[in-house]
């Protein structure tokens, strides 16, 4: 090493506070920062808000209620479910439904399989297989007849379903299941 004395004095680009700390600053990094935080903090804002109204499942936006014309089928389920997830399906039959002391409904495969229909109460009298689906008979005496089917679906994705009281309009409905 050599002995010399610096010539020159050490020069720093850095601005000082009373001649004696360094003080980084870059404005123009800063506003960048600021503006990447807003935009951050807007997203998270709208992740949380569509949360609540139930764009993610359980919520104001996730429920529906479909109804024949007939008023023989009202139906309420969650148009909107997480894979995995139960949840309850409710068929409220009308007394057009009712038809000899008896409920027939068909459900379309689409319903049973993907949807995973895990349960119905109160238990079906008749289930029978065909037509791309399955038809229950309930024992109904008086109107309004329930029906309630847990649902678990496996898997993501659109599915269209169909169901449909004997002698009466079908109801077509999506469910959007998220991950």
């Amino acid at each position: 090493m050599s002995s010399q004395p610096f010539l020159h004095p050490v020069e720093d680009s850095v601005p000082k506070v009373s001649g004696t700390i360094a003080v980084g600053e870059n404005l123009e990094f800063q506003r960048k920062w600021w503006r990447f935080e807003h935009i951050v903090w807007s997203i998270f804002l709208l992740i949380l808000l569509c949360d609540l109204l139930g764009l993610f499942g359980r919520g104001w936006l996730a429920k529906a209620k479909r109804q024949t014309p007939d008023g023989a089928l009202t139906l309420d389920y969650e148009r909107i479910e997480r894979a995995s997830t139960p949840s309850i399906m409710t068929l409220q039959f009308g007394h057009s439904a009712i038809v000899d002391g008896r409920i027939q409904v068909f459900v379309s495969d689409s319903l049973v399989k993907p949807l995973g229909a895990q349960l119905i109460a109160p238990q079906p009298e008749i289930s029978t297989i065909g037509h791309g689906g399955i038809t229950y008979t309930f024992p109904a005496t008086e109107s309004p007849a329930m029906v309630q089917i847990q649902l678990e679906p496996s898997f993501p994705g659109l599915h269209h379903f169909r169901i449909k009281p004997l002698g009466s309009e079908s109801i077509d409905a999506n469910i959007f299941v998220v991950p």
